[in-house]
Parts: C-alpha cells; sequence; structure tokens
C-alpha cells in the first residue's frame, strides 16, 4: 500500500516550515519511526518520522522547500520489504528533477554547489566560502556536515587550506557573501524589532559585589557536583533572586493584554541561550518551587538540547520574565531588549575585579554590572529600581534567599 508523507500539523502560531535535508532518498528501505527529515519553523526544528516502514517510492519537496502543514511531501510503499527495496537509478534521479518544479524553494537551490540555509549559516560563523566546497548533497548542495569537514580542514592545516578552499584574491578585492536568513533568526529579528515598536523600554543599572556568591559555591560546588550530578553555576542564584524580587513586585512578572494587565501567579523564567541556530530562550516552569539543583539540571539540559537542535516547542512557549547573560562573551553593560509579551528582561554581565569602597576603606571585589529593561507603559521606575535592588541585595546575602526575606 502506497502512504503519503505530509507535513504534520504545524505548532501554534506557526504558519509555515522550510524543508532541510532528507535522510533517504528514493528506493531506500525506511524503518517506523525513523526522521525522514527535520522540518525547520521559525522557534524550532521539528523531526518527521516515517509512519510505517517501508519503501520510499517518491520526493515530491526537494531540500530548501517552504512548506505549509498537510502539505504531501513523499510516498512510501509499505507493502515493500528492506531486501527488496533497493535503490533505482531512474527513479531517484527523476525524483530530485520534479522535486524542483514542484517545490516552492528558489530555482537556482537545485543547482550544485548552493548551500542549504542551516549549512549557509554555519558556514558564515565558522568562516568557509561554501562556493569552495564539493557538497555531498543531493544535485551537489553543501550540507552542514561539508562545511564542519571544511571547517576542520581549516583547522587542521591553515596554510594549505587556505591555499584550497579559499578562491584566490587580488589587492583591493572586495568580497561579499549572501547567505539565507535562518527562520529562526528572521522571526528573532521580527520579535525585537516588534519588542522595540510596541513596547516603552526604558534601562535601570545596578551593580553587585559577587564575591558571597563566589565563596558560597566555591565552598560546595565539588560537593554539589557529586550529590546532583551537575555543576553548580550562577545562573541559579539569579534566577532564585529574580524570583524573590518578582514576588515582592509583582507588576514586573506581569504582562499587558490589549487594555488589561495579567498578573501571574506562577514565575517561568526564561533564560537565554546561545544556539548554533541563534539565541533560543526556553522557559524555567515553576521556577519559584525549584531547587538550585533542578534549575542547574534544567539549564544544563537546555543547552544540550539547544547545541543539538532538539528543543520542542513547549520548551520556549510562554514565560513571564527572562535573564539573559552577556557576560558570557565578556559584555560589561548592555539593555537587553524585552521578550514579549513579558515586560521586563534582567541582564547579567562579566565579572571583574573594580575598586569598591565598603565601611570607609578601598578594597578590591568582583563585581557585576546588572541591567533591567522595563516597559514602562506597565511599571514605573521605582518598582524597576526595587526590584534590581531585591536582586542585588538577595546576591549580595545569599542567605536572604533561604529566610525569604
Amino acid at each position: 500500500m502506497i502512504i503519503d508523507v505530509t507535513v504534520p500539523m504545524l505548532p501554534e502560531s506557526v504558519t509555515e516550515a522550510t524543508l532541510m535535508t532528507w535522510n533517504k532518498k528514493v528506493g531506500d528501505f525506511v524503518q517506523r519511526d525513523e526522521n525522514l527529515i527535520d522540518l525547520e519553523t521559525d522557534k524550532v526544528v521539528l523531526e518527521l518520522p516515517a509512519q510505517q516502514a517501508g519503501k520510499l517510492v517518491e520526493i515530491i519537496e526537494a531540500d530548501g522547500a517552504t512548506v505549509t502543514a498537510g502539505q504531501l511531501l513523499a510516498k512510501i510503499d509499505t507493502s515493500a520489504t528492506a531486501e527488496a527495496a533497493a535503490p533505482e537509478p531512474a527513479a531517484a534521479e527523476a525524483a530530485p528533477a520534479a522535486a524542483a518544479t514542484q517545490s516552492a524553494a528558489p530555482a537556482n537551490q537545485s543547482q550544485a554547489g548552493v548551500a542549504m540555509p542551516a549549512a549557509a549559516k554555519l558556514a558564515a560563523e565558522k568562516g568557509v566560502n561554501t562556493a569552495n566546497i564539493q557538497g555531498s548533497g543531493r544535485d551537489g548542495r553543501v550540507l552542514k556536515e561539508d562545511v564542519v569537514a571544511a571547517a576542520s580542514a581549516l583547522a587542521a592545516a591553515p596554510v594549505m587550506a587556505t591555499s584550497k578552499a579559499s578562491a584566490p584574491s587580488t589587492a583591493g578585492e572586495r568580497v561579499e557573501q549572501r547567505v539565507p536568513m535562518s527562520r529562526l533568526r528572521s522571526r528573532v529579528a521580527e520579535r525585537l524589532l516588534q519588542s522595540q515598536h510596541e513596547n516603552a523600554i526604558l534601562t535601570t543599572f545596578n551593580e553587585v559585589n559577587m564575591k558571597p556568591v563566589m565563596d558560597l559555591r566555591n565552598r560546595y560546588k565539588e560537593q554539589f557536583q557529586k550529590e546532583y550530578g551537575v555543576k553548580l553555576g550562577f545562573m541559579s542564584f539569579f534566577v532564585k533572586a529574580a524570583v524573590a524580587a518578582l514576588k515582592k513586585y509583582p507588576v514586573v512578572n506581569a504582562s499587558i493584554d490589549g487594555t488589561d494587565v495579567v498578573y501571574h501567579g506562577y514565575f517561568d523564567i526564561g533564560i537565554a541561550i546561545g544556539s548554533p541556530r541563534g539565541l533560543v530562550v526556553p522557559i524555567l516552569r515553576d521556577a519559584d518551587q525549584m531547587s538550585i539543583a533542578d534549575i542547574e539540571q534544567a539549564i544544563h539540559d537546555y543547552a544540550v538540547k539547544a547545541k543539538d537542535g532538539k528543543l520542542a516547542l513547549e520548551d520556549l512557549t510562554g514565560g513571564t520574565f527572562s535573564i539573559t547573560n552577556g557576560g558570557t562573551f565578556g559584555s560589561m553593560m548592555s539593555t537587553p531588549i524585552i521578550n514579549p509579551p513579558q515586560s521586563a528582561i534582567l541582564g547579567m554581565h562579566a565579572t571583574k575585579e573594580r575598586a569598591v569602597v565598603e565601611n570607609g576603606q578601598v578594597v578590591v571585589r568582583p563585581m557585576m554590572y546588572l541591567a533591567l529593561s522595563y516597559d514602562h507603559r506597565l511599571i514605573d521606575g521605582r518598582e524597576a529600581v526595587l526590584t534590581l535592588v531585591a536582586i542585588k541585595d538577595a546576591l549580595e546575602d545569599p542567605a536572604r534567599l533561604l529566610l525569604e526575606l
């Protein structure tokens, strides 16, 4: 029996997706639940598993095609067996041509040397020129693994790789490379622009002495890792401090819905994480009910999923407040942009030793600048400043978190 492979129902608010790279070709035998292809949306990458085992007899939409829910992508013959499913050259050669004519992707996507979106983005990050890579994908398309191999070759033998992988240039040559923006990057750009247009964003700053938290972490980090199997970082302290502050000033945890203010009786904290596809903000749900170990484990798991492109839509949906750490990359000061429909976001920065005055004496302390961006339509300066002070106080005296002071 021939069954159709179609685009599944897409998550709420997602209208279309981009096909990445087919993991199977026409004539291959596929097992039930085996991933046929990844679908990139503006939020997450979804896997499309085979509903039944059989032979892939037709691919209708090619790599890079823009598709919608319910759209036909391929066909599987469930009556075929693994032994009988030998590749059919004629069918395999015809499939890309047929797919190219039906695909919504640009015509030049079927030309050799063209990089798939994920590969193009990775190449831009690693400084690899895809025009000089021999692609291993269908019709010579450049895949992510091709970029990884080229980047590894450059790193292993810089002089040799440069001569082989880079096009010769002359003095004064102005080289440009145009790559398609990924759906995730496009969506991030859209939401950030929307945030700046629709919110009255102001930012208040403060600084925090990180010595108490650093001393506490250094004292217990080895025992903590042995006990819970995860490293003790700094983000869990900030999450706890933020939740304590939000309990004191609930309006900072609220959001605007039309002409209403929605006060959330829960604390779903978004943690900004960098990934190969761009910035993602997975959610720690009911963070007020999580222990330090729970928070560290959840952040670790999200970081791994983000790196592997395995974040699910539910991991990214919702959130009442966000925390971003530009200090990871060395940032000393920034004004983070609110993640709508939230009304505030906390920005962490690099910890640097500075001379400060304590009790009339100049001492050296590890100091971090904190930034709280807030929507002034909802949050007054008083609440914003006091929220940041409450976070600072909790971090400089972690016992406050235990005593809920």
